[in-house]
């Protein structure tokens, strides 16, 4: 059977991969359950938030490309095959089965999966469970926060603010006895220039009575997000925190991973991992973080998927200055299952072709490429997040 995991392309052979252990896919979102028309298909190929311009769309980007290379022949269909032939047969097999067939063919053992996304979307068990996979929660600050400030939301009293401060605080602790991590989206709520020292207590019940009082949904205040990331800090659980691009929500210039690195020195003797998302167009400086902070870690997701047959290239300036030993494997997956295929088979064909050739030049030996794969793969996420290398993750790290 022809999959994500063994389908030809550069690289995909390489010896480097020879017997590489099921990925960890340390930061994922859960799948839609129902067929998507063409464009909202379309629409989860980008991070636009918006229609294409008139005359264009979505297939024609990397990710577009990469979805037709990798995904027809999961499907019984030819690779790089017309959008619409590759709807028609998803549609014939209905979202149950595409997904069961996606997912299968990842390669990936365990989904960290980020719950804090709305919308008919599988959860961490029932996404592992179509890939033969297990789940695992990653808890998202902003939405615990959220929704622990309904029912305290239009009252922008002292006393509603204390009583939503402790609410907030027990809520952090109670997620960390189930979650394997925490999230982080202040780059899009604020941006990483956040003050590093946590927040005195006067600062959060101000800052608590002034959102509560204001009505307002949506978490954007700084100080209430940086008493979020120390809340989690305090947990000892690993923290993500998104930096680098996304959808339009967010100031890309304002992402960027250096803008953290006052909070990354006050969070050095915490015990608590920082994971940094995504990275791309700043990779070499989440990399740099990396290589400096002995619990600073960078992902490698998203960015190889958004950038299709120039994954190698990408990967390989990550692993100009990050140690090995400190880069995750991740599909950032959402939506469609097929950005989890997408996801490891570029992975997979990026790292054999960079280390292959490393490899081949005399620069790296067959059998430190081959363990420097396996860390990136699963091993180092296994050690970040206490997964052991089956069942339930450590509730007590």
């Amino acid at each position: 059977m022809v999959t994500a995991a063994n389908a030809p392309g550069p690289g995909a052979g390489s010896a480097v991969l020879d017997g590489l252990p099921p990925l960890v896919d340390h930061h994922c979102h859960g799948v839609i359950r129902y067929e998507p028309d063409p464009g909202t298909f379309a629409a989860f190929l980008t991070e636009a938030d918006r229609p294409p311009a008139a005359g264009t769309t979505f297939f024609d980007t990397q990710t577009g490309f990469a979805v037709r290379r990798w995904c027809p022949p999961l499907l019984d269909l030819p690779a790089h095959c017309p959008p619409e032939h590759y709807l028609a047969r998803r549609r014939e097999l209905g979202p149950d089965e595409t997904r069961r067939r996606l997912l299968t063919a990842t390669g990936i053992g365990a989904y960290l999966l980020d719950t804090g996304l709305s919308g008919d979307l599988t959860g961490p068990a029932e996404t592992a469970g179509a890939g033969g996979g297990t789940g695992h929660e990653v808890v998202r600050l902003e939405a615990l926060a959220e929704r622990t400030a309904a029912g305290h939301r239009g009252a922008g009293t002292a006393d509603a603010a204390e009583e939503f401060a402790g609410d907030l605080a027990r809520a952090v602790r109670a997620a960390a006895d189930t979650a394997v991590a925490f999230k982080s989206v202040a780059a899009y709520r604020h941006g990483l220039a956040l003050a590093p020292a946590p927040p005195g207590p006067d600062a959060v019940r101000t800052a608590a009575r002034d959102w509560l009082g204001a009505g307002a949904p949506r978490l954007t205040d700084p100080v209430l997000l940086r008493h979020l990331v120390w809340l989690a800090v305090a947990t000892g659980r690993p923290l993500q925190l998104h930096t680098g691009f996304g959808d339009p929500d967010l100031r890309l210039d304002h992402a960027d991973p250096t803008l953290l690195t006052d909070l990354v020195r006050a969070t050095a003797d915490t015990g608590t991992d920082l994971v940094l998302l995504h990275c791309y167009p700043y990779h070499r400086q989440a990399a740099y973080l990396a290589g400096v902070f002995p619990h600073v870690y960078a992902d490698v997701g998203l960015t190889l998927t958004h950038v299709g047959p120039r994954a190698a290239a990408v990967l390989a300036e990550f692993l100009e200055l990050a140690p090995f030993g400190k880069l995750l494997f991740s599909t950032d997956a959402y939506g469609l299952p097929e950005l989890y295929a997408v996801g490891s088979a570029l992975f997979r064909s990026a790292l054999g072709e960079v280390l292959g050739g490393w490899t081949a030049s005399g620069a790296w030996s067959a059998a430190d490429a081959r363990r420097v794969a396996a860390m990136i793969a699963a091993g180092t996420a296994r050690r970040v997040y206490g997964l052991p290398d089956d069942g339930p993750p450590d509730a007590e790290r």
